[in-house]
C-alpha cells in the first residue's frame, strides 16, 4: 500500500512539474497561459471595427440608452504630435498634445538588465502601451476625445512643489481641461477632467477613462527572464467591491468569451487596470457616481479597458470637473494597500492566496529586522520547517522504521512474487506488529506542498525581490542562478536524502529515486534563485532531522 501511494506521489511531482514547463514554453511561444484568470460574469458586446470618429464597442450606462464608447486613435498623429514631460522622483511621464494621452512612463527606480529604467508605457512601432480619456454624448462624436489635438495651457509647480500639466482642447462648444499632478515619491498621478460648456447643448456627457495595450509580452529583465515569468498574468483587470478581483485573458477577448461586471453602482469602490509581471496601471475613478465598465479589442491589434463616467447636461456657461487617478508603478503591496480597495490584488498570488499573503507579511517582516531578502528567505525557510516539525519527525521516525524492517520487506517479495494478495497480506500483518504507519512517510510531504506552492508565487509575484542581492554571486533572487551553483547544491541534497531514506523494494521506483535528484535540478536550473534558496535551506534542515531519527533509532537497536 506504501509502495503504490509513494508511486502516485511521484507520477504527482513529475506531472505537476512537465505541466509546469510546458505551460512556460506555451507562453514563451506566444500562447496563452494555461493558469491564466478564470472569467467573469455576463458577456461584452461584440467588437466591432470602426474608422476614426465613429463608433466601435457599445457601452450602457445605468440602463440609459446605448452610449458610443470613442473613435479609433490614429497612430501616426501620436507619434508625430508634441510631448511635454512630467517627473517626479520615481516616475517621467510623457503625455502627448494629441488627446493628451500618456503615452510613455519611465520608472527611475525599476531598472533593466542594462541598468535603464523601465518603460511600462511606451508608443513604438513594437509595443502600444497608454492611457486616454475623453468625451462622448450621444449622438455627437465631435467633442474633445483622446484624438483632438490639445494644447499646452500651463505648467510648473503649484504651492506644494508638485509639478503639473494643463492641457486643453475645445470642440463643438465644448471645452476640456486636463490637469496631471505628480506628488513627490508617488506613483499615483492626480488626473481633473474639467469640462465647460460654452454652448446651448443639453446632451448628457460622458467621461471615459482607458488603457490601451497589446498583446506582446513585458519588457525582460534579464537572459532568464522568460524563462520564469512567463506564467505570470499579462491583461486587463478590473474591481468592483461586489464582484472583487477579475482578470481577462487576451485569448479569450479574442474569442468574444469574457464577461465583466458593466455596471458599478454609487458609491461602490471599482477600478480598471492593465497587468504584467511585476507592474501595473490602472485608472481609479471617484465613487460619488455610477459607473460603466467595458473592455474589448480595436483596431491594429490592441487591447483596452475602459470605465465610462456620466457626467449629465452641462448647463451653459457653467463648469464641472471630475478627478480620477492613474497609477502607473511597481506592484508593491504595501503601497497598492493605501491607494485604493482591494488595489493590493494586482499583486496575483493564484489561487492560493489565502497562504501567500500571510507568508510574505512574515517574509517582509523579517526583512525588516535583517535588511536583506536572501537571508529573510532562509530565516523564513527555519520557521517554517519548526512549524512543521511534529510532521516532518513522523515523517522521518516512519522512514526510519521503514528502514529497519526494509530486509523483511525484500524477503517478502521474494517470497511471494508471484502472490501479490498474500504479499500485501504479510506486508501489512508486519506494519501492524512492528506498529508502523505505511503512509506516514508521505502525508506530511503532501500537507507541505500547498506552503511550498504558495511560497513559489509569493517570489514569483514579488516585485521586492526584483534585483535584490543575496550574498557573493546572487545579485538577483528573482532571475535564476547565474552559475546554477544552488541547484547543483539543491541535487546533492536531494541525493543525500535519497540515501538516508529506505531503498524502495521495486527496482523500477528505486531507479526513479534516484534519478530524482538530477531531473529536480535541471528544472530549478529555471527557476528564480530565491526559490531554490529557500529549497536547498530546507532540504539541509531536513537532512539534519533525518540523520539525528536515524541516530537515534540505530542507538536504540544497538541497546
Amino acid at each position: 500500500m506504501q509502495m503504490d501511494f509513494k508511486k502516485t506521489i511521484l507520477w504527482a511531482v513529475f506531472s505537476m512539474s512537465g505541466l509546469m514547463l510546458y505551460n512556460n514554453w506555451q507562453v514563451h511561444e506566444g500562447k496563452p497561459s494555461m493558469f491564466g484568470g478564470a472569467p467573469i460574469s455576463a458577456p461584452t458586446p461584440a467588437d466591432k471595427s470602426s474608422a476614426a470618429n465613429k463608433v466601435d464597442v457599445p457601452s450602457q450606462i445605468s440602463g440609459a440608452p446605448v452610449i458610443a464608447a470613442t473613435p479609433t486613435v490614429n497612430s501616426g498623429a501620436i507619434e508625430s504630435a508634441e510631448k511635454f514631460v512630467l517627473q517626479n522622483d520615481v516616475l517621467v511621464l510623457e503625455i502627448s498634445t494629441n488627446g493628451a494621452n500618456v503615452v510613455d512612463a519611465k520608472l527611475l527606480k525599476a531598472l533593466t538588465s542594462d541598468n535603464k529604467p523601465i518603460e511600462l508605457f511606451q508608443y513604438t512601432p513594437s509595443h502600444k502601451y497608454f492611457a486616454r480619456s475623453g468625451l462622448i454624448a450621444l449622438g455627437n462624436n465631435d467633442l474633445p476625445n483622446h484624438t483632438s489635438t490639445f494644447k499646452l495651457i500651463q505648467s510648473g509647480k503649484d504651492g506644494s512643489g508638485r509639478p503639473f500639466l494643463i492641457l486643453a482642447s475645445e470642440r463643438n462648444g465644448v471645452k476640456l481641461e486636463k490637469t496631471f499632478i505628480l506628488n513627490p515619491g508617488s506613483y499615483v498621478v492626480d488626473v481633473g477632467h474639467r469640462v465647460t460648456q460654452s454652448g446651448a447643448n443639453a446632451t448628457p456627457l460622458v467621461l471615459y477613462t482607458e488603457i490601451v495595450r497589446d498583446a506582446s509580452q513585458e519588457q525582460k529583465i534579464g537572459p532568464f527572464d522568460g524563462a520564469f515569468s512567463a506564467s505570470t498574468f499579462t491583461g486587463p483587470a478590473a474591481y468592483t467591491d461586489k464582484e472583487k478581483f477579475n482578470k481577462l485573458e487576451f485569448t479569450a477577448i479574442d474569442k468574444n468569451k469574457i464577461t465583466i461586471p458593466t455596471q458599478v453602482a454609487a458609491g461602490e469602490p471599482a477600478w480598471i487596470a492593465m497587468v504584467q509581471h511585476y507592474f501595473a496601471s490602472a485608472w481609479i475613478p471617484g465613487d460619488k457616481s455610477a459607473r460603466d465598465i467595458y473592455a474589448g479589442r480595436i483596431d491594429n491589434g490592441l487591447y483596452r479597458i475602459g470605465m465610462q463616467i456620466p457626467i449629465g447636461v452641462v448647463a451653459q456657461g457653467s463648469t464641472v470637473v471630475e478627478k480620477t487617478r492613474l497609477f502607473v508603478g511597481p506592484q508593491e503591496e504595501t503601497v497598492l494597500e493605501t491607494i485604493a480597495p482591494g488595489f493590493e490584488l494586482l499583486k496575483d498570488y493564484g489561487y492560493l492566496t489565502i497562504l501567500a499573503k500571510p507568508i510574505f507579511w512574515l517574509l517582509e517582516k523579517i526583512h525588516g529586522y535583517v535588511g536583506n531578502w536572501g537571508w529573510a528567505i532562509i530565516l523564513l525557510t527555519v520557521l517554517i520547517k519548526l512549524v512543521f516539525f511534529p510532521l516532518s519527525a513522523a515523517s522521518y521516525k516512519s522512514m526510519a522504521r521503514m528502514k529497519e524492517v526494509q530486509p523483511r520487506l525484500m524477503a517478502m517479495r521474494e517470497q511471494y512474487k508471484s502472490e501479490p494478495q498474500k504479499l500485501n497480506q504479510a506486508m501489512m500483518e508486519m506494519y501492524r506488529k512492528e506498529k508502523i504507519n505505511p503512509l506516514g512517510g508521505c502525508l506530511p510531504v503532501v500537507i507541505q506542498i500547498p506552503v511550498f506552492i504558495a511560497l513559489y508565487w509569493v517570489l514569483l509575484s514579488s516585485v521586492e525581490m526584483r534585483g535584490a542581492p543575496w550574498v557573493l554571486w546572487i545579485h538577483d533572487l528573482s532571475v535564476p542562478d547565474p552559475y546554477y551553483i544552488l541547484p547543483v547544491i539543491m541535487a546533492i541534497s536531494m541525493f543525500v536524502q535519497t540515501k538516508l531514506n529506505p531503498t524502495p523494494p521495486d527496482p523500477i521506483q528505486a531507479k526513479v529515486m534516484m534519478y530524482m535528484p538530477i531531473i529536480f535540478s535541471v528544472m530549478f536550473f529555471f527557476f528564480p534563485a530565491g526559490l531554490v534558496l529557500y529549497w536547498v535551506v530546507n532540504n539541509l534542515l531536513s537532512i539534519a532531522q533525518q540523520w539525528q531519527i536515524n541516530q537515534m533509532f540505530g542507538k536504540k537497536d544497538a541497546k
